[in-house]
């Protein structure tokens, strides 16, 4: 009798092991963030349109932003970026990877993009790390992508020697929040080293 129950228990444990994933990502700096994205933008989401990717066969999120200010890199008023996963409601498909950011249609954003891959993909760097929600609060512009941003760079993960830490101005009742001038220049001054 114990031999049946011992097998179903270790058949329900792998059930419900193999749906367990996590994704690993180090962190990075805004100094890391800032040097290594080949386009940063603030912009607002105007559209989210998910199907099948021709280039890849896979499901794609196409995110469309109008570029409010451009900080690095080449955009014209307006900029897509092509995400792995999303739910297409064509073949009622739900592709999800964990890590990618999802983008809110009318909410803004500032966005550190590396290089777009050889089949067009182009997450922010870091995954959530690279994504910077704009709110207001208090008629004031704060950005934040829910990390302390005055969280120091680990040792190992160090971008240049001799590179000058540019200072970032948070607020002191919250330092997952800047305001979103200080934050910009910061992002500008890491880029004109």
């Amino acid at each position: 009798m114990k031999t049946p129950l011992l097998i179903f228990g270790l058949l329900l444990n792998l059930i419900i092991l193999s749906n367990a994933t996590a994704t690993t990502v180090l962190p990075l700096s805004l100094e890391q963030l800032s040097t290594r994205a080949d386009l940063i933008f603030h912009a607002e989401v105007l559209s989210n349109k998910v199907k099948r990717d021709a280039q890849s066969g896979q499901i794609a999120t196409y995110t469309e932003f109008k570029i409010i200010d451009a900080i690095k890199g080449d955009t014209g008023t307006t900029h897509t970026i092509k995400q792995i996963g999303g739910r297409d409601e064509k073949s009622k498909v739900t592709m999800r990877v964990h890590g990618v950011p999802t983008f809110q249609i009318g909410k803004t954003y500032v966005v550190f993009l590396p290089k777009k891959s050889s089949l067009g993909f182009s997450s922010p760097l870091g995954l959530h790390q690279g994504s910077f929600s704009v709110l207001t609060i208090e008629n004031e512009q704060i950005v934040t992508n829910g990390r302390n941003l005055l969280r120091p760079t680990p040792v190992s993960a160090k971008t240049s020697q001799g590179a000058v830490q540019v200072p970032l101005a948070v607020k002191a009742d919250n330092p997952r929040q800047s305001r979103l001038d200080d934050f910009m220049n910061t992002v500008r001054a890491y880029n004109a080293q």
